[in-house]
């Protein structure tokens, strides 16, 4: 793992004359979790690796948005490959996404999980549609990452859980002889005790390295260090640069065993990576180490692209890269740095005492949940008992809109009766599927995040800096351009499918970005 640190980055795009195959052999795409729509633009003359060839030869929407009320893993990644929103893809925020105790881990431990709330198809469904040779690969650390681009049809799908990858009985019940080989590397273990320090000279990192409401108050300044301990070390990789690396180590044995883009079918490879993500909550999208973090994935996208070149042309190839949400700063660096008004507002007192209070009369606290401004509830059970929900949503509303930060909240009523144009509620129209039970969702203030606690920052809300993604398409038939237009990820699959030359099966809220084509 440690040649990625050293690899030359050698990535040759396909010329500018170079004509298209009559259909691509391979789709990649690569969602950056927490990668903010800034970012590319932000370390532009920094990068030498894959965001370098992106900028330079890829169609690139800066301006995108995960166009929803809960900008969290689940719903965006929900969203990117199926060109269709949360409220119509069924997941709703990262508790309601891929849990399923149905369908445990093979050869593994931690939670089971699936596709089962998953509804409707994606890109890899109209792929199979239109050849029923297409084979599918998904790679993520995280489950949710693996799972939701792909949707529920069959494939190879696989995620980082304890101290390897593996998959749930959902699509497997024995791991194939390349990923038990693959673990027996023990690349994670590998890297106990290594130092995570800065990849460049300390003078070419503008960010301060020494601010203690980082990462809990704890270990907030580099060098990071990982565990000593082998076992300990690989549990903790999914916090330090090399996971993205492993991962992609992991998506590139998969290509080249399975085959993947060498025959005459178009294959789907999905790969999220989730680094980004966690050094983006622990220190922020202010510090150096999410500035590290980016230059060392900058590195390894493009050691990745030049590896796979090796086994699928560029010519035959189609890539696209998004994100799933952006991040927003922490309260205490835009209070104490920008001067500007901020801070973190929880419902969870409220939340705990309405399941006691209905614990006590009715012996079931009706599934209460509150995540990312949102208060989902068995609202059918609650209405069965004889509660008068809409009375309950409203005099939860009450209370809840006079804490600090709060601008609105909208209770299923009030959702009803918004008029169109109230951009708000579309927001949260496109996020709450019409069977889900729901008593509030709540609206914040600029610099105000959905938080119950300090030293770490976040995003789910729907403010700007959380709604924030890029959108970049590269490869056979492609035309590069910056294109500062306003976008959705629902627009990423329908332009995919025209870009592969397939129909989708179904009904989408995206639509086909024809610059991507040269097309007005």
């Amino acid at each position: 793992m440690h040649r990625f640190l050293l690899a030359t980055i050698l990535v040759i795009p396909p010329g500018p004359g170079t004509p298209p195959p009559s259909h691509p052999h391979l789709v990649v795409f690569i969602a950056v979790d927490q990668l903010r729509g800034d970012y590319l633009e932000r370390y532009r003359n920094e990068w030498t690796g894959g965001f370098r060839q992106i900028l330079d030869h890829g169609a690139v929407f800066p301006n995108a948005r995960q166009d929803h009320g809960v900008t969290e893993t689940a719903p965006g990644h929900s969203t990117m490959l199926s060109g269709r929103t949360p409220s119509h893809t069924g997941i709703v925020n990262n508790s309601l996404g891929v849990q399923d105790s149905a369908s445990p881990l093979v050869e593994s431990t931690g939670p089971g999980a699936s596709p089962r709330r998953f509804v409707g198809t994606t890109l890899a469904d109209w792929m199979r549609a239109a050849d029923s040779g297409t084979r599918v690969l998904s790679v993520s650390r995280k489950d949710r990452g693996a799972i939701l681009p792909v949707g529920r049809g069959p494939g190879e799908v696989y995620w980082y859980s304890g101290v390897q990858f593996t998959t749930s009985q959902y699509y497997a019940d024995h791991l194939p002889s390349w990923v038990l080989s693959f673990n027996a590397r023990r690349g994670p273990q590998n890297l106990a005790g290594t130092n995570w320090d800065l990849l460049r000279p300390p003078g070419q990192y503008r960010e301060m390295d020494s601010m203690p409401f980082e990462h809990g108050g704890a270990d907030f300044v580099f060098p990071h260090r990982l565990p000593s301990d082998s076992a300990a070390a690989a549990l903790q990789m999914p916090d330090f640069p090399w996971m993205d690396s492993l991962t992609l180590d992991f998506a590139l044995d998969g290509v080249r065993v399975m085959g993947l883009g060498t025959d005459s079918a178009t294959d789907l490879l999905s790969i999220s990576l989730s680094t980004t993500d966690a050094v983006g909550h622990a220190y922020g999208p202010d510090s150096r180490e999410l500035h590290d973090q980016l230059l060392r994935l900058d590195h390894w996208l493009g050691w990745f692209l030049d590896s796979l070149s090796q086994s699928v042309p560029p010519s035959q190839t189609v890539f696209a890269i998004s994100s799933d949400h952006g991040v927003q700063s922490f309260p205490e660096f835009a209070r104490q740095y920008r001067q500007q008004d901020g801070g973190r507002v929880s419902l969870a007192d409220l939340v705990r005492q309405l399941g006691r209070d209905l614990q006590a009369r009715y012996q079931s606290r009706f599934e209460l949940q509150f995540e990312s401004g949102l208060l989902t509830a068995d609202v059918a059970g609650m209405r069965a008992r004889g509660i008068n929900v809409d009375s309950l949503a409203e005099a939860l509303a009450v209370i809840a809109r006079g804490r600090r930060g709060v601008t609105r909240i909208l209770t299923p009523a009030l959702l009803a009766s918004a008029r169109d144009s109230d951009q708000v509620a579309r927001l949260w129209r496109r996020d709450i599927p019409a069977a889900q039970g729901w008593l509030l969702a709540g609206t914040l203030k600029g610099g105000f995040m959905w938080s119950d606690s300090d030293g770490w920052t976040t995003h789910g809300s729907l403010a700007a800096d959380d709604m924030s993604i890029p959108i970049a398409f590269w490869g056979a038939g492609v035309k590069s351009g910056i294109f500062r237009r306003t976008v959705s990820s629902v627009d990423i699959a329908p332009t995919l499918a025209a870009l592969v030359g397939v129909a989708p099966t179904e009904a989408l809220d995206g639509q086909v970005l024809h610059e991507v084509k040269g097309e007005r």
